[in-house]
């Protein structure tokens, strides 16, 4: 199990449309964090308003909706709807939740030319039982796997979920903290919280910080976790990542946990990932997508997709998409000065992920 440090947030980043004016009052609020384990890492929401009551009500509703959600798509719970679809190939009136998500899914799937694709958990598992025996798979279990994946073989309906082909199985892993962010954000904004930053594994930024100043999210080396590439200044948008080293099956990071449906095996050429979106659940899926396509084609896909990335190669060169929102211009006091401002970064995200099951 690797420490991740993808996303370092201090407690501040760009605040959304009209509330450009509220900055002084923002620091007379009074905020609250709550802290929990979920989807297999640690997840925070912390939040302000006036009134003690409404911010712990609306924290309790945050709270309550993030566990609604994993108890629906999280592989680490065998009860799990998720978990029980992948054990009997259909789930009947499913939940409402997992059904859009699906839709989501499916949504990127096709526009992405099956990139994205939620049925690559036959992959994963092939993987982590060769891991086991400490090998890689050969290149048949990997082609037998493979013949498992299609997210056109994945029928979604509000009466019924499905697999067309037995022995399919589905990961929401790739979107379901993305998706889960968008919609405790939307709980806390629903109960009259307007500055709030919600890690869901993913991040939704609402507002400003406790010093009503932008939220800020530091992007670590996926080579040096001590370390960080640069620093975002969020607008408001959600920010998502994916990396190599999160669970990896080669010491080399060329086997890992992210996989390319169209052949079996991890992309070659990127280390790590980050996409901005409206949409939490989009980043998420995004950084998937970013991943098959490599670097060449990043700038394209960030431009048909209207979103903002940066990504890094295997090599520790990294670019970024002009509306990124660097807070510090590359080249400008070097790798020493971003871990110096890094370690200024005390109110940072700093979760333990647990391998994908």
């Amino acid at each position: 199990m690797k420490r991740r440090q993808w996303l370092r947030a201090t407690l501040g980043l760009g605040a959304l449309a009209g509330l450009s004016g509220l900055s002084p009052a923002v620091k007379s609020l009074q905020w609250e964090r709550r802290s929990m384990l979920g989807f297999g890492t640690t997840l925070s929401l912390h939040a302000a308003h006036e009134d003690a009551g409404v911010l712990d009500r609306a924290l309790d509703a945050g709270v309550q909706a993030l566990r609604r959600i994993e108890s629906q798509m999280s592989l680490f719970q065998p009860d799990s709807a998720l978990c029980r679809l992948n054990r009997d190939g259909v789930l009947e009136s499913p939940p409402d939740e997992l059904v859009d998500i699906l839709d989501i899914a499916h949504a990127v799937s096709r526009d992405s030319d099956g990139a994205f694709d939620v049925t690559v958990q036959p992959l994963w598992l092939a993987f982590e039982q060769a891991r086991k025996a400490g090998r890689l798979p050969t290149t048949r279990e990997v082609n037998a796997a493979r013949a498992k994946v299609d997210w056109r073989g994945l029928d979604a309906t509000p009466r019924r979920i499905r697999f067309d082909t037995p022995g399919m199985a589905a990961t929401l892993n790739g979107i379901a903290q993305g998706y889960a962010a968008d919609h405790v954000r939307a709980v806390l904004a629903s109960r009259g919280i307007r500055h709030a930053l919600v890690d869901a594994g993913e991040f939704a930024p609402l507002g400003r910080n406790s010093d009503a100043l932008p939220w800020t999210l530091g992007i670590a080396d996926p080579r040096e976790e001590s370390a960080l590439l640069t620093r975002l200044h969020a607008d408001g948008r959600c920010v998502a990542t994916s990396a190599d080293n999160l669970t990896s099956f080669s010491d080399d990071h060329r086997h890992h946990h992210i996989f390319d449906p169209h052949t079996g095996y991890s992309p070659p050429t990127l280390s790590s990932v980050t996409v901005v979106a409206e949409s939490g659940a989009i980043a998420d899926a995004l950084t998937k997508v970013f991943f098959v396509a490599g670097p060449s084609q990043a700038r394209v896909l960030a431009h048909r997709w209207k979103v903002d990335a940066l990504w890094v190669d295997k090599a520790g060169r990294w670019e970024a998409t002009a509306g990124f929102g660097l807070a510090q211009e590359r080249g400008q006091g070097g790798s020493d000065q971003v871990r110096r401002e890094g370690a200024r970064l005390g109110l940072g995200w700093d979760a333990r992920r647990k391998p994908q099951p």
